[in-house]
């Protein structure tokens, strides 16, 4: 370790807070590098020394790999970590890296060249004779051969950005009427993600588990398998849950998937950290999807079964070491599972959310419990990168003990001033089909109703509550009740509160046998059995959960209410802020119903605005290029009968 220390991490958010912690672990100096809009987020304040990029999005900062190399040589880093994510996958960032005399703590460059390319890897495994889900992965690009492709394949197919990961740059196409549209979006996305816009089409499979096996290999030629994951609970190609190991998968479905994944690596002549995720079908037949040439986002449930610090294991095999342990000993004990919490909003089809984090309260740690976040309660979620804010990551004994112990920690978590997946989560976890370990890819939408019940009215339970709470944490002064430590017994006089929530709004009535509030929790008893209902102010808000929801309680503004009506009156607005990056109609224009519109960019995925029913447009308030803000209007369209 005397050749190195000092790490610069070429990422943000969670991931560079999470492989600091290692390094710092390890007695290391870490350099964050950040953009001009995330001078103040959490990683660049953890780290030792931190380096301005300039620029917000990711292209004009993160993706820069002059800009990294020239701060790695101005802190004084002899290595660049590259996370997951971002240039973590980009060769040319690896050789970048080894020419200006620096250590790449990841693959060679010849690795990522051979198999971070979707296309690539699928060639090397046919040639390997590993099963390959039909499909087409060659170099020509153009509309006709993908029709050609998909007609051969037979739909519904699924484009995949040959550079990316992580659900950008990947649609699902049901028929050929949706291949044109699909195509040219996924595109947009790969460049706008990876700087790389080639793609891939193949089978879509219907019902099959997504498996994978993480992979280590060292400098002098071993190779390994830590186990595999099961990542099959997703949403648009988006993994939610992860855990490892897969439920039901045998003994020897689990060597021969490693062992292939193990000649895949070695075949390349790979070094470092790399996942090869496969497709299981019910028959127990596994199919290559891709292989990862980088840590992966899931990496600590693998962590947690065999007690391992993969990213010391990157740093060490980086400068030379052999890996510690043969196949034979590697660890497998207990079972773990992780959950993704996103800044996103599941009642509106995930729309990434944007905003100020009012509250943000982490599960307590404990045995089996780890939470790995890139977030404090006070930061902003902008809307250039990705909306995750964090993982929950729950070890146990079995499938069960850890399930259990998850549940626990979310019932704990508190997020507060935007949406979040959180409850949606919840929900997913709880869910008996999950308890009983039915997983696979459908699992989202088949369970849809019950994982994402439609919001209906508050209860006349929560508007009490709302109330009861609000005006027991009004500051000193503000409120009949301020000044005591709950309600003052007997108090004659009903005291009333005219209350929004969610888009509804209530007058509540409060008498002195209100609820109390202790500390920062409502205590409700009914039938002898007393719950406690987080409930916490700030800035005015109110922030109540309340069957496992996080609501958002203030006081009613009726002229807010009438400006926001007639803001939204006769136009179509912005679900969320980021950039126009397409405007496909002109004014004047008739547009049948479900006619694309405009186009939005937002944390590094599309959106697309449609028109809700046949019209013409009236009038644009937008163009190419623009950063828009939530609820601006962007088109006004007069509707036709």
């Amino acid at each position: 370790m005397s050749t190195l220390t000092t790490v610069l991490v070429a990422n943000r958010g969670e991931i560079a807070c999470r492989v600091m912690r290692t390094a710092k672990a390890m007695g290391l100096t870490t350099v964050a590098v950040h953009s001009a809009i995330d001078r103040d987020a959490r990683h660049s304040r953890e780290a030792d020394i931190r380096v301005d990029l300039g620029g917000s999005k990711a292209t004009d900062s993160y993706l820069q790999i002059d800009k990294l190399i020239a701060a790695a040589h101005a802190s004084g880093a002899q290595a660049i970590h590259p996370g997951y994510g971002f240039l973590s996958e980009n060769a040319g960032f690896a050789r970048a890296i080894e020419a200006a005399g620096l250590i790449f703590l990841g693959p060679p460059a010849s690795a990522i060249d051979a198999m971070g390319s979707k296309s690539a890897a699928k060639a090397l495994m046919e040639t390997a004779g590993v099963p390959l889900v039909p499909g087409y992965h060659g170099e020509a690009q153009d509309l006709e051969t993908f029709r050609a492709a998909c007609e051969r394949i037979g739909y519904p197919v699924l484009l995949k950005a040959t550079a990316g990961g992580g659900g950008k740059g990947m649609k699902v196409v049901e028929d050929v009427s949706q291949l044109a549209e699909a195509l040219a979006s996924a595109q947009r996305e790969a460049l706008s993600s990876f700087g790389n816009g080639q793609m891939l089409v193949e089978k879509y499979l219907l019902k099959p588990r997504h498996v994978e096996i993480q992979v280590f290999a060292d400098q002098q030629g071993n190779c390994l398998y830590l186990n595999e994951r099961d990542c099959s609970i997703q949403r648009r190609h988006q993994k939610v849950v992860e855990e490892a190991p897969a439920p039901g998968l045998s003994v020897e479905q689990r060597n021969a998937m490693g062992e292939a994944a193990v000649r895949a690596a070695q075949a390349i002549g790979y070094v470092g950290a790399g996942t090869v995720e496969f497709l299981l079908d019910a028959r127990g037949e596994f199919f290559f999807m891709e292989m990862n040439t980088r840590l992966q986002v899931e990496h600590p449930v693998t962590e947690a079964i065999t007690g391992l610090d993969l990213v010391a294991w990157q740093i060490r095999v980086a400068l030379g070491e052999a890996l510690p342990m043969t196949q034979a000993q590697v660890p497998l004990i207990g079972h773990a599972i992780e959950v993704r919490l996103y800044a996103e909003d599941p009642a509106n089809d995930f729309l990434p959310a944007t905003g100020h984090l009012a509250l943000y309260r982490e599960s307590r740690p404990g045995p089996g419990r780890r939470v790995d976040s890139g977030v404090e309660q006070g930061d902003n979620v902008s809307p250039f990168y990705d909306p995750m804010l964090g993982k929950l990551i729950a070890w146990g004994e079995d499938r069960e003990q850890a399930r259990l112990r998850l549940l626990s920690m979310l019932d704990e978590f508190a997020v507060g001033g935007l949406k979040t997946n959180l409850g949606f989560l919840r929900r997913i976890i709880g869910h008996p089909a999950f308890a009983a370990a039915e997983l696979d890819t459908g699992f989202i939408p088949r369970y849809q109703d019950e994982l994402l019940p439609v919001p209906g009215a508050l209860s006349d339970e929560f508007w009490q509550a709302a109330g009861a709470a609000f005006i027991q944490s009004m500051p000193a002064g503000d409120g009949p009740w301020a000044d005591t430590r709950g309600f003052r017994a007997g108090l004659p006089a009903e005291v009333s509160l005219h209350l929004s929530c969610d888009g509804q709004a209530r007058w509540v009535g409060l008498t002195g046998d209100t609820p109390l509030l202790r500390g920062e929790h409502l205590l409700i008893e009914h039938q002898g059995v007393r719950h406690a209902h987080l409930a916490v102010r700030s800035n005015g808000i109110l922030y109540l959960r309340w069957d496992g929801e996080m609501h958002a309680v203030s006081l009613f503004d009726p002229i807010a209410a009438v400006e926001t009506s007639q803001s939204h009156q006769g136009g179509l607005t912005a679900p969320m802020n980021g950039s126009i990056v397409r405007v496909l109609v002109e004014v004047g224009q008739t547009v049948e119903a479900g006619t694309q519109l405009v186009v939005l960019e937002a944390m590094k995925m599309e959106h697309s605005i449609r028109a809700p029913q046949a019209g013409v447009v009236k009038a644009l308030f937008c163009q190419e290029g623009e950063m828009v803000v939530e609820g601006s209007p962007l088109v006004a369209l007069e509707t036709t009968d």
